[in-house]
């Protein structure tokens, strides 16, 4: 078998720069329809554009509007932040605290065990009572 190392390193190349490009082509569909700007009629355009010419389709695409890609991608990822955030403080909200009579039971526990004083037992019995 005569396939010599430099053959072995431009088919690698060949291959991942059209995984790349496979990639970035998902990426302009995914943007194109997930973008509220661009009508129906719009998205049709593009994506007729992109099915016909595929290389100058995407190109054409990523000059003409790749910084708006690059906003609304951190616009989503900055929703899905604030989503996730209110998501743990709701379930926080939800989870119920020791009540108080488990409270009293520890201190009284940690008390006749001997570590806590009286005084530190009073400061804590009234801490949890008046919460």
């Amino acid at each position: 078998m005569n396939y010599p190392l430099l053959d072995i390193f431009l088919t690698t190349m060949w291959f991942f720069l059209w995984v790349l490009w496979i990639f970035l082509l998902v990426r302009v569909f995914m943007d194109l329809f997930r973008d509220p700007d661009i009508g129906g009629w719009g998205k049709a355009g593009w994506a007729v554009f992109l099915i016909l010419l595929p290389f100058l389709g995407v190109f054409v695409y990523l000059i003409a509007r790749g910084k708006g890609m690059a906003e609304r991608q951190a616009k989503e990822m900055a929703a899905a932040e604030d989503d996730f955030r209110a998501r743990v403080r709701d379930a926080a909200k939800d989870q119920p605290g020791p009540d108080t009579g488990e409270q009293l039971a520890r201190l009284v526990e940690l008390k006749n065990h001997g570590d806590l004083t009286d005084e530190e037992y009073q400061k804590a019995k009234s801490k949890v009572l008046a919460a």
